[in-house]
């Protein structure tokens, strides 16, 4: 059966799991199954396995591939699984893993116990290891490998292909050869194509692309993704401030950050974590839950205190409390299109001060065309239900003050909210409700009681 393929029988077999009772033929039948799959298939069924299920099928991963599975699961499940784990085993479980995959593990880790898991291991490994710890997480060092092939300029082709045939493979996602001199400088790249169709005897130095930026190793991550998104790059040389080549980032790499980042962005716009995953516990998930909507009932509250100072006019004007829910939304739907925008425009690196004032000019203008036609639109439809024409006014004025209000503080709360280090992802979304629910409420509610009391 290939690796790479799972039958009906296989998941059947899997879903016994679910049940109260197992007993010893089947769990090895389970076990045949699942070790029958590819690594990231074995990864995938634990984590959509119930909580109950999760822990039992790890243990019936084979030894020999846990590492690789380890590495593709997600880190709340790592975390999971690494609790109750020695520093002997945890050491034995990314022993063979990519230098990036072994610092990503580690860092699921408290402090006090990556020390004892270094020591573990052998010494060539703690050095490379310890080499990408040093640097932050979210950095292109912390994302960089150490697997990389140097060569120096003055070496001929033939010379650079009998060194490679020593080798019984080349590090993954290999497509160029890093070029660099005696202290370890970066120079440029060798692409493997130029390698193949050269001529034996031309020079590295003849032949490789010096055009290539090496990526400070302070980087942020999210600017190595725009720089990989703008090169079409597939690797990409990491340096230190002197120059001095230290490793590489790939593409695979990459293309994690960018999920993590959507992820991240997604959960945001709830007033999630974005360690929340599908079968998160409820011990976990209620208490990260309960957080927001506490912030959201505060909010909530508060536009509720704005409708009670307009208690009288309610009461004497009942169209109000139909028409009222109309304006709050409208600005909450026209808010949070423009906050979207302007936290995608940041996350790729798009906007600055020198074009945020272009940014806000367009948004207004946008939300002034809109604002005026659905207030055209409502206020018409509230003249006509109501058979009052002075109630289609003010829900009209009202529209138009909170589309207008909703669209610059979409703009302007993701900026402001960064200047003070707040990610606009998770708390532009409970502000902006909070605005445009109070300007909503106020304004309509605040131009009623002028013309009706």
């Amino acid at each position: 059966m290939p690796a790479n393929q799972t039958t009906t029988d296989q998941l059947s077999l899997l879903s016994l799991l679910d049940e109260t009772l197992v007993d010893s033929r089947t769990v090895n039948q389970v076990r045949h199954a699942l070790n029958n799959m590819a690594n990231l298939d074995i990864a995938h069924y634990i984590e959509s396995s119930p909580t109950k299920v999760r822990r039992l099928l790890w243990e019936l991963v084979d030894p020999e591939v846990e590492g690789d599975v380890f590495s593709n699961l997600n880190e709340e499940l790592q975390k999971e699984f690494l609790q109750g784990m020695n520093s002997e085993q945890m050491a034995a479980l990314v022993a063979g893993l990519d230098t990036d995959d072994v610092v990503d593990v580690l860092q699921q880790l408290p402090e006090r116990v990556i020390p004892r898991v270094l020591e573990a291991m052998d010494n060539q490994d703690r050095l490379r290891v310890e080499s990408v710890l040093a640097y932050d997480e979210d950095s292109a060092g912390g994302l960089m490998n150490t697997d990389t092939i140097t060569v120096r300029p003055d070496l001929t082709i033939d010379v650079i292909l009998r060194y490679l045939r020593r080798h019984e493979e080349i590090p993954d996602v290999t497509d160029s050869l890093f070029v660099v001199n005696r202290h370890d400088a970066f120079l440029g790249t060798l692409p493997l194509g130029r390698i193949l169709t050269a001529s034996p005897n031309i020079t590295v130095r003849e032949i490789m692309d010096t055009d290539t930026d090496a990526i400070p190793a302070s980087t942020p991550s999210s600017q190595v993704a725009q720089l990989f998104e703008r090169q079409d790059w597939v690797s990409a040389p990491v340096v230190d401030d002197d120059g001095k080549l230290l490793g590489r980032i790939t593409i695979d790499d990459v293309v994690d950050v960018i999920i993590e980042d959507a992820e991240h962005s997604l959960f945001g716009l709830a007033g999630l974590s974005d360690e929340e995953e599908t079968f998160t516990s409820v011990r976990r998930t209620a208490p990260r839950r309960a957080i927001w909507l506490g912030i959201n009932l505060g909010t909530a509250v508060l536009a509720s205190v704005v409708i009670n100072v307009f208690e009288s006019t309610l009461d004497k004007v009942v169209a109000l409390a139909i028409l009222m829910p109309i304006v709050a939304s409208m600005g909450g739907v026209a808010g949070s299109q423009t906050l979207t925008v302007v936290i995608r425009g940041m996350a790729l690196g798009q906007i600055s001060r020198s074009n945020i004032r272009w940014l806000l000019s367009k948004e207004f203008l946008s939300a002034s065309f809109n604002a005026l036609l659905w207030a055209t639109v409502i206020g018409a439809l509230a003249s006509w239900w109501f058979d009052e024409l002075m109630i289609g006014y003010i829900i009209a004025a009202a529209m138009v003050i909170n589309l207008i209000t909703a669209a610059i503080a979409g703009s302007l709360l993701p900026v402001v909210l960064k200047s003070i280090n707040i990610d606009p992802a998770l708390a532009g979304g409970v502000m902006l409700t909070t605005i445009t629910d109070v300007v909503g409420f106020f304004s309509f509610l605040g131009l009623a009681t002028v013309f009706y009391l």
